[in-house]
């Protein structure tokens, strides 16, 4: 589970740990090492909680940013464990010095285009499709060479609204197209790709920022999500498409932490 040490993708482990499975947490914020935005949550504590859930958990520090760190970690990953069955990225780091009004450089959310400079979007660009795209390279060849396997992007549905800010809406833009692309490319060799989109997530950010409006989600709901989908032997029909938690959590009958069943975000302009 890439990008694991909070938020959707701690959601994700401890899901997949739930079901028994041995799950690999890695990220850049580590008890040993640096932590993004000198935040609290490590590697290590997800690795923990999916020892908790029943799994086996294990960590591994890795900047997603690097082509190398992430091959160096996907080869660790097979040399140890011998083979990969389900990958999923969550690794996002746009949101970094954002105060759920203002991102770092002080430009507001939502500014148009022209009022403000393009330079931040190469780094939204580095926080999430470059990080999939680098970790989906590593890992299809393992992939296709077992003529298998289940490849997730988490991101956010783009296809009913725009996002509401130009940088943020083309990044996961981008993000749910490659799944599109991977996915046409790795289905011949009988690995399925796709993209998660959960609604609006109670992520540990979101809550220390006060957002007025609470969101409807634990990061648990992606993460069931996630492992009904590992679990369906008919999960190629959904190769290239962008699922909704909400959607699939009535198709599956799971529910999120409290019993509920949050429903699709449907944004509107």
């Amino acid at each position: 589970m890439a990008g694991a040490s909070r938020g959707v993708g701690r959601g994700l482990a401890r899901a997949l740990g739930k079901g028994g499975a041995t799950v690999i947490v890695t990220a850049r914020s580590s008890e040993t090492g640096p932590r993004t935005e000198m935040r609290s949550e490590a590697i290590e504590d997800t690795a923990r909680m999916v020892d908790l859930a029943g799994g086996r958990g294990h960590h591994y520090l890795c900047d997603h940013r690097s082509e190398r760190a992430t091959d160096e970690m996907v080869h660790w990953v097979l040399r140890r464990f011998g083979r990969i069955d389900v990958v999923a990225s969550a690794v996002w780091g746009g949101n970094e010095g954002f105060d759920g009004e203002r991102y770092a450089d002080g430009t507001a959310w939502g500014t148009p285009f022209w009022r403000r400079s393009a330079e931040p979007y190469l780094g939204l660009l580095q926080a999430g499709p470059v990080p999939a795209l680098l970790l989906a390279r590593a890992v299809a060849p393992a992939m296709v060479a077992a003529r298998s396997g289940l490849l997730a992007l988490v991101s956010f549905g783009t296809a009913d609204a725009y996002l509401g800010d130009i940088f943020y809406d083309s990044a996961k833009a981008a993000e749910n197209r490659l799944a599109l692309a991977f996915a046409r490319e790795l289905a011949p060799h009988g690995v399925t790709a796709l993209g998660l989109s959960p609604g609006a997530v109670a992520t540990e950010r979101a809550r220390e920022i006060g957002e007025e409006d609470p969101p409807g989600e634990t990061p648990l709901y992606a993460g069931r999500a996630l492992a009904a989908l590992a679990a369906d032997p008919g999960v190629s029909a959904f190769a290239g498409q962008v699922l909704h938690a909400g959607d699939l959590a009535r198709r599956y009958g799971f529910t999120d932490a409290d019993g509920a069943q949050p429903e699709r975000l449907r944004l509107t302009e």
